[in-house]
């Protein structure tokens, strides 16, 4: 497939590598000059440096016989007209953008977008995205990272093993004797930011982050076993009025209305505007450091406070200072990767991505045939995938011991009929399952040549 990336950025040029990793034609449009050089050599890609939006630079680039455009450049309306070109100019079959001005995605501009003016087939908005992974981690206290996966029958959740949690030092093969009726299986563990694929023989230790695919039905269970019986959070408290602050409230004004929420909001004229919106949730004016804000805000007595400011390190120091103030959970947005090693020993809870959110999203809508979603878990480790089974497929018709599954990919579920069945080496898969996989990211190529057939893949 040839895709034309426009935005050598984060996300940019984690698009590239995930797409070039699976020997996909990548070529990547940035106006820096530097950042072309810089992705030229580190990934298997071609650079063009000019506007991503001029007819020229995106011929220059081969978008007269590209697959798909996919335009994440730092200006919404770049993006846009990148897809206008594409469209009018290119007849390219799918074009992907993303827009974070929120004004252009109220639903009474919804025909701006459609075939007959501005043609994108798929618009991200990554504050929207963000804030509905935020709202995703808080109902499931004690998990820092909640998917849903097979129209919500399935779920995978992240939790960090503690020194009392019951089930470290237990081989994984004698979780099924210990809980018969629970359908859990643990497809990956990070040890001190090393991640692990786990084998039967493995066992989990105090201080591993660990991801397991788990019933949806059962995740109060799942959670108790792991010696996690936080309450969902009652009193939140949100750092940062911006679009994803802002998002969130709204979400939870709209799906959790027994939630009292409030946000502090350091510009005034933004904080009065938020105000004006937002019909449930009090806001606080002030900086998010403030020991008079933070006391005002009653951050001692609140459950979970949400860090999201536009600034990484005002985010971290904000959240450790609720959590000295006595705030039980801190879930913090941090842009740069750099940080995420040095998260958990600094106390906070759940680190949110909205790099790592963003690539998910545009992955799921690349993704062609059978494939309903992708992704992507901890930066480098690897891919959570839900698809169909096919008849033509080598994992149909046998039983699970006889498929050859390369190293470092392990089947977390399937789900037939609306259940979820635990795979073992007798389980039969059948044509129409939906099949979860998780495959490690040294392996994803290994993966897609296996599935290209079978599961329509690629």
């Amino acid at each position: 497939m040839k895709v034309v990336v426009c935005g050598a950025g984060q996300v940019g040029s984690n698009i590239a590598r995930h797409l070039a990793m699976e020997n996909n034609d990548v070529t990547v449009v940035d106006k820096s000059p530097e950042l072309i050089r810089k992705i030229s050599d580190t990934l298997d890609v071609n650079g063009v440096v000019g506007q991503a939006s001029r007819p020229d630079v995106l011929e220059q680039a081969g978008l007269e016989d590209a697959d798909m455009l996919i335009a994440v450049t730092y200006s919404d309306e770049v993006n846009m007209i990148a897809c206008q070109v594409a469209h009018s100019l290119f007849d390219v079959p799918t074009k992907i953008a993303r827009v974070r001005e929120q004004a252009y995605l109220e639903p009474m501009w919804a025909n701006l977008f459609s075939r007959d003016h501005m043609p994108i087939d798929v618009i991200i908005s990554p504050e929207m995205e963000v804030a509905r992974a935020v709202s995703r981690r808080l109902r499931v206290p004690g998990a820092f990272e909640m998917i849903p996966l097979v129209d919500d029958k399935v779920k995978l959740l992240g939790v960090r093993c503690d020194d009392d949690c019951p089930l470290v030092n237990t081989p994984l093969r004698q979780l099924t004797k210990l809980f018969p009726d629970l359908n859990i299986v643990i497809v990956g563990i990070m040890r001190n930011d090393i991640a692990i694929v786990p084998t039967s023989d493995d066992q989990m230790e105090p201080g591993d982050e660990v991801y397991f695919v788990v019933d949806s039905n059962q995740i109060s269970r799942a959670m108790t076993a792991f010696g996690h019986e936080e309450r969902e959070a009652r009193r939140l408290l949100i750092f940062g009025g911006g679009n994803i602050g802002l998002s969130l409230a709204q979400e939870i004004e709209r799906e959790h209305d027994w939630v009292k929420t409030k946000i502090v909001e350091s510009d005034k004229e933004r904080a009065e505007y938020i105000a004006s919106i937002l019909d449930k949730t009090m806001v606080l004016q002030g900086s998010v450091l403030d020991q008079e804000i933070l006391e005002e805000s009653n951050v001692s007595e609140t459950e979970t406070v949400v860090a999201l400011t536009n600034d990484d390190e005002t985010n971290i120091l904000a959240s450790l200072l609720a959590k000295r103030y006595g705030c039980q959970r801190a879930i913090t947005l941090i842009n740069k990767s750099t940080y995420e090693p040095l998260i958990s020993s600094l106390g906070i809870d759940v680190v949110v991505s909205p790099r790592n959110i963003t690539v998910s999203t545009i992955l799921q809508h690349v993704r062609r045939g059978r494939i309903h979603s992708v992704h992507t878990l901890r930066e480098g480790f690897g891919e959570l995938i839900e698809a169909e089974a096919l008849e033509t497929s080598d994992l149909v018709g046998r039983p699970l011991r006889e498929v050859k599954l390369p190293t470092g990919v392990l089947l977390g579920a399937i789900v037939r009929d609306g259940d979820m069945i635990c795979p073992g080496g007798s389980t039969v898969v059948q044509a129409n399952d939906r099949v979860v996989l998780f495959a490690a990211a040294d392996v994803i190529r290994k993966v897609e040549k296996m599935f290209s057939v079978q599961l329509e893949y690629f």
